[in-house]
């Protein structure tokens, strides 16, 4: 699925949908439409287990880790091989667990930069369980955009990680994982949302 600026693209941006839900959600569609507006391709794609649950109608689980790495490598080498786009015209990124296995493969492609659209830093209700390895060792510049309330890592909860240098963090006021704020809250999911498509293209701007 691709989502084209007004006149020629920049570079392009790879987007990863979700655990939970495919490349077509109205979140990943909000997004896709407002990054249009950095000037870049927006490409998005599924997992290979996500166009198996479109095409069967069943449920299923992630891929495992070297299927969903190996995926979004080999849409990679396409767009520098078959697209001629080049690395460094390249960002990648993602929602949730794809903007995790962004993170894993970043430096081996040498793109220009990763977003996260939420970052799964633990499963819900088990902060114990950090899955921060590849914040920890990434050089490419890192863009995170997270809920501020977000179950997989709450502001509070992260503060006090040690994570690498190239990684910043946009937050979103009361957001959960798809940046909806509570129900009490003076904020809106535009507000949020806005907030994290200006952020995105600010981020994009400085390096591509």
């Amino acid at each position: 699925m691709v989502n084209s600026p007004v006149g020629d693209a920049k570079g392009i941006l790879l987007l990863a949908h979700g655990a939970a839900k495919g490349m077509a959600s109205p979140f990943m569609e909000t997004m896709a439409q407002g990054l249009i507006k950095s000037g870049l391709r927006i490409v998005r794609f599924h997992f290979p287990y996500m166009e198996e649950m479109l095409r069967s109608g069943t449920k299923l689980p992630p891929n495992g880790g070297k299927v969903l790495r190996k995926c979004y490598s080999e849409l990679i080498t396409h767009c520098i091989e078959h697209e001629n786009v080049p690395s460094h015209k390249i960002i990648i990124g993602g929602k949730s667990m794809g903007a995790r296995v962004a993170t894993m493969i970043a430096d081996q492609h040498k793109v220009a930069g990763v977003i996260c659209l939420g970052y799964p830093f633990h499963p819900p209700k088990k902060p114990e369980r950090w899955r921060i390895q590849p914040l920890q060792a990434i050089s490419t510049p890192t863009l995170i955009c997270q809920g501020e309330r977000d179950p997989h890592g709450k502001r509070e909860e992260i503060r006090s990680l040690l994570l690498s240098k190239s990684i910043q963090f946009h937050w979103l006021k009361d957001g959960d994982g798809n940046f909806k704020p509570g129900k009490f809250s003076k904020k809106t999911l535009e507000v949020n949302m806005e907030g994290a498509t200006l952020a995105c293209n600010d981020f994009i701007d400085k390096f591509i």
